[in-house]
């Protein structure tokens, strides 16, 4: 086999470095593919990098987003109905790599589709496509076997997440078993705009770094800019996502989600 000179796993690593020897956190924004239509999802996509945004969550369209709250759900189900599949997905990162596109990029979707797909070859299709890995939210890693070692041939991070009701045991697993960074979730719940963020998240990251040296990036109900300082204030990134998937399919998407990205980018960097 030829030797992976560039791997998902070594950006991300690269990506967390640069931010952590400069003092700031990775602004880590969400949008799907597909929505409000796939032209638009993928000049918003590439708006996001030009705003700042370090890593991106590419989102895959899927019927039964369990972890996902109202906004992100209607706006995968208007994709879905629009006829966005798995391929278009792989299709929207590489037209984002060949737009020049470097921020990292992370397939953000649920497991039935990769398996309808097919765990090789989806691995394999997106590592040609230019992704740098996958967060697959139903997919435990007690259960992640052959896609870690789809990832493991193709150079591409795994990542896992872990909540505030995860036990010390269930939290070493993750660990074990995430590559780039881990995926904090801030709330016991599903994703979507909170009016504040939860009391108790210092001392959840706290309780995380203890277990590990990864990079920790904390999403789940962060969708202002005083919600991304603070946030930038504990954790190694910040992940920002119905707040702008709401703009996304507004009158103006263009310059509303550019306007809001560049703001929580600014408040992620320190300014």
């Amino acid at each position: 086999m030829t030797a992976i000179t560039r791997t998902g796993v070594r950006h991300l690593q690269e990506i967390f470095a640069q931010r952590r020897r400069r003092g700031q956190a990775a602004f880590m924004p969400y949008l799907p593919v597909g929505y409000p239509d796939f032209v638009t999802s993928i000049d918003l996509l590439e708006i996001l990098a030009q705003a700042g945004a370090d890593i991106i969550e590419v989102g895959v369209p899927f019927s039964d987003p369990l972890a996902d709250g109202p906004t992100i759900q209607a706006a995968t189900q208007r994709a879905l109905e629009q006829g966005t599949t798995p391929a278009d997905c792989l299709a929207a990162v590489r037209l984002l790599r060949e737009r020049g596109v470097r921020a990292a990029l992370i397939l953000m979707g649920y497991f039935n589709p990769i398996l309808a797909y097919g765990i090789e070859q989806y691995v394999a299709d997106a590592a040609a496509s230019g992704a740098d890995g996958f967060i697959v939210p139903d997919l435990p890693p007690d259960e992640a076997a052959a896609m870690e070692q789809a990832c493991e041939r193709h150079g591409l991070a795994m990542i896992y997440l872990v909540a505030p009701t995860s036990t010390n045991e269930r939290l070493r697993v993750a660990v074990a078993h995430s590559r780039g960074f881990l995926y904090l979730v801030s709330v016991t719940g599903i994703t979507g705009e909170r009016s504040e963020l939860p009391p108790f998240l210092a001392e959840f990251v706290a309780r995380v770094r203890k277990h590990t040296d990864l990079p920790l990036a904390v999403g789940f109900g962060i969708g202002t800019v005083e919600q991304a300082e603070a946030v930038a204030r504990l954790a190694d990134g910040v992940v920002v996502g119905s707040a702008l998937v709401k703009l996304a399919g507004g009158p103006e998407p263009r310059s509303e989600v550019g306007k809001l990205a560049g703001l929580l980018a600014r408040a992620a960097h320190g300014g």
